[in-house]
C-alpha cells in the first residue's frame, strides 16, 4: 500500500495542477467576451463523442492489457513481450472501423442534430481525428499503467493536455487564430500526447514491439480473446452510459444547454481526480494480487481506497458548494451559468457516492469474475439510457443529473453486494459514518458563520475554516490509517533534516 500511496500522492498533485489549469480553461470558456455557451458545448461534445467512438474502436483490448501483462512480465524478456504489438494492431483495425462507421452513419447524425445543434455538423469530420487519437493514447496509457509508469501518463493526460488547450484559447482570444482553426488544432491534442508518451517509454526502454508470437500469447490467447469479446460490449455500454447526457442534451435542448451542463459536470469532476490517479496506480497491483491469490491485499486496497476517496470527495464537495454561487458572480462568469448550480449539487453527490464505494469496478474487472463487471454494465446501460432521455425531456438538464444519481447508486450497490457475498469484502466501517458527520458539521459551521459574506474575503474564510475543521477531524478522529502514516513520514523527514542541520 505504501507504493500505491506514494504514487497516488504524486499523481494527484500533478493531476490537481492539471485541474487548476483546467479550471482556468473552463473560466476562460465561460467568461464574458471569450466563447459562447454553444461553442463551449461543442468542445465538450468532442470529448463525449470520442469516448463512445473510442469504446467501439478499442475492440475491448484495454482491460486485457493490464489483466494479462503480469503473465507476460513473469515469463518473458522485455523485448519478447508482444502484447503491445497485438494491442496496437487491434487499435489500427478499430480506427478503420471508426472511419467506415463515421461515413455510413453521417446521415443519421445529421438528422439528430440539424434542428438544435448545427454547429456540431459543421465540424463533424474533425471529431474523428480526436477520437482516433484518444484510442491510440488509451492503448499506450493502459500499457504504461501495467508497467507502473502511471505518473507520466497522468501528467500528460491531465496536465499537459490542458496546457495545450489554454494555449489554443489564448491564441483564439488574441485573434491569432479563428474559432475554426481553434477546433482544427483542438482535434489533434490526443495524438500529440500519444507521441510524447511513446517517446518517453522508448527512452525508458519500456517500448518494444515484438512481431513474433510469444509462448504466453499462444497459451492465453483464447482467454484473452474471450475476455476481449465480452469486455468490448461492456466497454461500449459503459462509455455510452457515461457520456450520452451531453449528446442527448445537444439533440433535444441545443448546444447552449450542453455548455451549461458541461460547466456543471466539469465543476463536479474535481471530485474524481483522486480516483483517476489511484485507478491508474492500482490496476497493475490488483491484477498481480489476484494472480498471486493475495486476498488480504485486495481487501486492504478496497477498504483504503473507499475511506480515502470518500474523505477527499466530501472535502472537495464542501468547498464547491460553499463557494459555487459566489464564485460565478465574483469571477464575472456569464450569468447563464447560474442555471448550472442545481446540476452541480446533484453531480457532486453522484461523484461522492461513486468515490465512496471504492475501486469496486477495478477489483472485479481484474479478477476472474470480470464477466460480472460486464453484466452489471449492461444492466446500468439498460437503466441509464431511457431514464436519461425521459428525465431530460421532462426536467431539462437537471434530469440528466437525476438519471446519473439513480444509475450510479444502482451499479455501485450491485458491485458492492457481489464483492461482499462472493469474497466477504466490503469497504465500509464506522469511519464512513463519522466522515459524513464531520463533513456535515464543518459545512454547517461555515455556512452559519459566513452566509452573509459574498465577497472574496468570505470565500477565503470559508475555504480556510472548512479545510481546518476537516483536517482536524480526519487526523484526531483517525478516520483513515493513511493520514497518520503520512504524518509520521513527514515528522520523520523533519527530524532527519534537523539532525543533519545539527
Amino acid at each position: 500500500m505504501a507504493s500505491i500511496r506514494k504514487q497516488t500522492i504524486i499523481s494527484s498533485i500533478l493531476i490537481y495542477i492539471g485541474f487548476a489549469i483546467g479550471m482556468i480553461n473552463n473560466y476562460l470558456y465561460t467568461k464574458e467576451g471569450f466563447f459562447t455557451p454553444g461553442q463551449y458545448g461543442l468542445t465538450q461534445i468532442f470529448f463525449d463523442f470520442a469516448q463512445i467512438v473510442f469504446a467501439f474502436g478499442a475492440l475491448g483490448i484495454i482491460p486485457v492489457i493490464y489483466k494479462f501483462f503480469p503473465y507476460y512480465k513473469d515469463n518473458l524478456e522485455k523485448k519478447q513481450i508482444d502484447l503491445l504489438t497485438w494491442a496496437m494492431a487491434i487499435a489500427v483495425v478499430g480506427m478503420i472501423c471508426i472511419a467506415v462507421g463515421g461515413w455510413l452513419f453521417k446521415p443519421v447524425f445529421i438528422k439528430k442534430f440539424i434542428a438544435n445543434s448545427k454547429l456540431i455538423l459543421e465540424y463533424y469530420s474533425w471529431l474523428f481525428p480526436f477520437a482516433m487519437g484518444m484510442l491510440l493514447w488509451s492503448v499506450l496509457e493502459s500499457y504504461s499503467w501495467a508497467m507502473h509508469r502511471s505518473i507520466m501518463s497522468n501528467f500528460l493526460k491531465e496536465t499537459a493536455m490542458r496546457v495545450i488547450t489554454i494555449i489554443l484559447i489564448f491564441l483564439f482570444y488574441g485573434k491569432i487564430i479563428s474559432f475554426s482553426q481553434f477546433i482544427y488544432l483542438f482535434a489533434f491534442q490526443y495524438i500529440a500526447i500519444f507521441l510524447v508518451l511513446g517517446i518517453y517509454l522508448y527512452r525508458k526502454d519500456e517500448l518494444h514491439f515484438s512481431f513474433k508470437v510469444s509462448r504466453v500469447t499462444r497459451k492465453y490467447w483464447k482467454k484473452m480473446f474471450n475476455m476481449q469479446t465480452l469486455i468490448w460490449s461492456g466497454t461500449i455500454v459503459a462509455a455510452v452510459a457515461a457520456t450520452i447526457d451531453s449528446l442527448i442534451i445537444a439533440s433535444v435542448l441545443g448546444l447552449t444547454s450542453t455548455g451549461i451542463f458541461a460547466f456543471a459536470r466539469n465543476a463536479s469532476n474535481l471530485i474524481q481526480v483522486p480516483m483517476r490517479s489511484i485507478i491508474g496506480i492500482s490496476a497493475g497491483v490488483l491484477a498481480r494480487a489476484w494472480k498471486d491469490k493475495n486476498y488480504k491485499e485486495i481487501n486492504r486496497i478496497y477498504y483504503r481506497s473507499s475511506i480515502n476517496l470518500f474523505l477527499i470527495s466530501l472535502f472537495i464537495f464542501g468547498h464547491i458548494w460553499l463557494n459555487a454561487q459566489d464564485g460565478i458572480q465574483l469571477l464575472h462568469i456569464q450569468q447563464k451559468y447560474l442555471d448550472a448550480l442545481a446540476v452541480i449539487f446533484m453531480l457532486c453527490i453522484v461523484r461522492t457516492v461513486d468515490a465512496g464505494t471504492g475501486l469496486n469496478s477495478l477489483v472485479i474487472s481484474t479478477s476472474t469474475y470480470w464477466r460480472f463487471d460486464f453484466l452489471s454494465s449492461v444492466a446500468l446501460m439498460a437503466l441509464r439510457l431511457p431514464l436519461t432521455y425521459y428525465l431530460i425531456k421532462t426536467y431539462g438538464i437537471i434530469g440528466s443529473a437525476y438519471a446519473e444519481l439513480i444509475s450510479v447508486t444502482f451499479i455501485n450497490f450491485t458491485r458492492y453486494e457481489f464483492l461482499r457475498r462472493r469474497f466477504n469484502m466490503q469497504p465500509f466501517r464506522m469511519q464512513t459514518l463519522y466522515a459524513i458527520l464531520l463533513a456535515a458539521g464543518a459545512y454547517g459551521i461555515c455556512y452559519l458563520l459566513f452566509k452573509d459574506m459574498h465577497t472574496w474575503p468570505g470565500v477565503f474564510l470559508r475555504i480556510i475554516v472548512f479545510s481546518g475543521l476537516m483536517a482536524a477531524g480526519i487526523f484526531f478522529g483517525k478516520l483513515t490509517p493513511d493520514a497518520g502514516q503520512m504524518f509520521e513520514v513527514v515528522l520523520e523527514k523533519v527530524k532527519r533534516q534537523k539532525s543533519k542541520g545539527n
